[in-house]
């Protein structure tokens, strides 16, 4: 029936709420939608939609024509997920959210290896700090660090995300390097201004935490903005190894306060529950997992 071409169209106009959102997840124009979910409601000789200037709404039918066309896509996609299993070679459109830094010094570089491998798959990358809700962007795939919030999603693990108090060797000619955590209420703490704990710092002494309630005349949405603050001597910063190894290896930054040890935060790799995992996320989990190091990464080598 014409009337089941139509489905994915109306469910992603039901999820993103509007025609235009739903035109971007589906790679077509929006006056496309529209016609489509127009030659639906003619089918089915009823309106779904109400349509405004401002926002859309279902109609009664709309909301119980929606609950059996989600049941339905989820169906569908589960179909072409447990077919893909069986064939030889990976292949689709694999979209994957990563976080900006992370996934511009660790990610990016390994995309051209893993296309060699699979050819047949097309690789969307969309990296941002922002955290999507994969449904509703059409993700296969996301790479995330610390406490997981959605419990619909499923998580493997890739590597422990450490951090490290440093700062540059030009910042401590001119400022002692703090023996406590207390003393780092006399420095200059820039911080990362996505971090969840805000301006505290947590350090794990031998007996009970210490929280800080750090100061500084700088913070910064990007991890590598603070690295690059950090390396011309502006103050002490906290920061993930897999964004300051490098510099802590060639001594251009030194990490303080290393008798304390940090919270361990972990990557994961999350997808949407599925029955079925689709062969283009599976391979890629595998290849980006081997590539990494697994629990010690190459950049804490």
């Amino acid at each position: 029936m014409e009337t089941f071409s139509a489905i994915p169209v109306f469910v992603a106009v039901v999820e993103q709420g509007s025609f235009s959102q739903a035109a971007i997840q589906l790679g077509i124009s929006k006056s496309a939608v529209s016609k489509r979910v127009r030659e639906l409601e003619s089918k089915l000789g009823v309106q779904l939609i109400h349509r405004t200037t401002r926002r859309l709404s279902l109609t009664e039918a709309g909301e119980r024509y929606a609950e059996y066309a989600i049941k339905a896509y989820a169906a569908a996609c589960e179909g072409i997920d447990s077919v893909t299993q069986l064939q030889g070679k990976p292949k689709g459109l694999l979209k994957i959210n990563v976080p900006m830094s992370f996934g511009r010094l660790h990610i990016a570089p390994l995309v051209a290896d893993f296309l060699a491998l699979y050819p047949d798959i097309e690789l969307n990358m969309v990296m941002d700090d922002k955290v999507f809700d994969l449904l509703e962007g059409g993700f296969d795939l996301a790479i995330r660090a610390g406490e997981l919030q959605d419990s619909s999603l499923v998580a493997r693990r890739l590597a422990p995300c450490r951090s490290v108090i440093c700062a540059s060797p030009e910042y401590l000619v001119n400022n002692p390097a703090p023996m406590t955590p207390d003393e780092l209420l006399n420095h200059n703490c820039i911080h990362y201004s996505y971090f969840s704990g805000g301006s505290e710092w947590t350090l794990l002494g031998e007996s009970e935490p210490v929280k800080v309630k750090i100061r500084g005349n700088y913070q910064v949405n990007n991890s590598e903005a603070l690295q690059q603050a950090v390396l011309t001597g502006l103050g002490i910063a906290k920061i993930p190894t897999f964004i300051v190894g490098k510099d802590i290896a060639a001594g251009n930054l030194v990490p303080l306060l290393t008798e304390y040890d940090l919270p361990l935060q972990t990557l994961y790799a999350v997808f949407p529950e599925r029955r079925y995992l689709p062969t283009k996320v599976r391979v890629f989990v595998d290849f980006i997992l081997e590539r990494l190091g697994g629990e010690q990464p190459y950049w804490d080598n």
